[in-house]
């Protein structure tokens, strides 16, 4: 509460302000001495130090450093309706013929943005993403290639290097109609220029077959039982030399445990959770077979159950 001069009581009072309302009332008397006041403060808490110049106390879209003008140009929208205004419609006009040199830029981080969405992507991600783009587009040595292939793979360039990896038929589903081969050999040629610009091997991270695990056992229903036994396969796998994509090892070690489960889960629906042909699982489970005892945790399964299994 702060100190007002009441006209009423004829001194200076305590007043209250009504946020709500927007008033300043008298706390004695009750009179309304100013009505429907603009707050002028921020409209959020931004947790920055109040005693600098760059808390942004009012409105404004966020700044993007990867853009020329920051983000923050004005863009003339299309009127609405059949009837338009000449002025508005003219601004437009002369806009677009204007020369944007970030326009090629905002539609590629809004694709990449779609893409992020459809796979259930952190901003980070995304981000990491729109600045591997970025490089690659200040080299002008991408034109002529395939755009999409070119978008999808600095995504999953990103994956990558967030230690958030995904397969690349998970990319090529949301790839607006790039293939895998495409998406690869635009992946072969982002690293070529990134190491060409930096002068050093680019740090993609390592993949591990427990990096799929979560999300291949969501897709096909599995208890949190079965789960915590596949993770723990997984991450015991790794000690003998199987020469299979983690992927592969993934799908595999997901089926074996499935099958010594009380929810068996077929091939086929492995295959389909997981993006991984059914000769490739069974081949990966006939590499997998003689170490199962060492693999699978004891608390899940007994020596007699993993011979019930059938052999590869």
């Amino acid at each position: 509460m702060a100190d007002a001069y009441c006209s009423d009581c004829k001194k200076n009072t305590e007043v209250v302000f009504d946020h709500s309302a927007g008033d300043t009332v008298c706390s004695e008397c009750g009179l309304v001495l100013e009505s429907h006041s603009i707050d002028e403060t921020s409209e959020w808490r931004t947790f920055a130090n109040e005693s600098g110049d760059n808390d942004p106390v009012r409105v404004g879209g966020p700044t993007n450093p990867l853009l020329a003008d920051g983000g923050l140009s004005t863009v003339i929208s299309k009127p609405n309706g059949v009837t338009s205004d000449f002025l508005t419609t003219s601004l437009g006009r002369w806009q677009n013929r204007g020369s944007n040199p970030d326009r090629s830029l905002i539609l590629a981080f809004k694709t990449i943005a779609t893409m992020s969405d459809r796979l259930g992507l952190v901003a980070t991600i995304k981000d990491r993403a729109n600045e591997i783009y970025k490089k690659v587009e200040d080299q002008k040595s991408s034109r002529g290639r395939n755009q999409d292939a070119i978008l999808a793979a600095c995504l999953y360039i990103a994956c990558r290097q967030e230690d958030k990896p995904r397969t690349v038929k998970e990319i090529c589903s949301v790839a607006n109609g790039a293939s895998k081969k495409e998406i690869g050999r635009a992946k072969e040629y982002i690293v070529k220029q990134l190491e060409l610009e930096k002068g050093q091997s680019v740090e993609m991270g390592t993949i591990h077959a427990g990096d799929f695990m979560r999300r291949f056992c969501s897709n096909l229903g599995m208890t949190n039982q079965t789960v915590k036994a596949a993770q723990e396969a997984v991450q015991k796998s790794e000690e003998f030399d199987i020469r299979r994509s983690p992927i592969s090892i993934a799908a595999a070690v997901i089926y074996i445990v499935t099958q010594l489960s009380d929810e068996k889960k077929p091939l086929k629906d492995v295959s389909l959770a997981t993006g991984v042909a059914e000769g490739t699982i069974r081949n990966s489970y006939k590499d997998l077979y003689p170490h199962l005892v060492k693999i699978i945790p004891s608390w899940y399964a007994q020596e007699e159950d993993l011979k019930n299994l059938c052999s590869p």
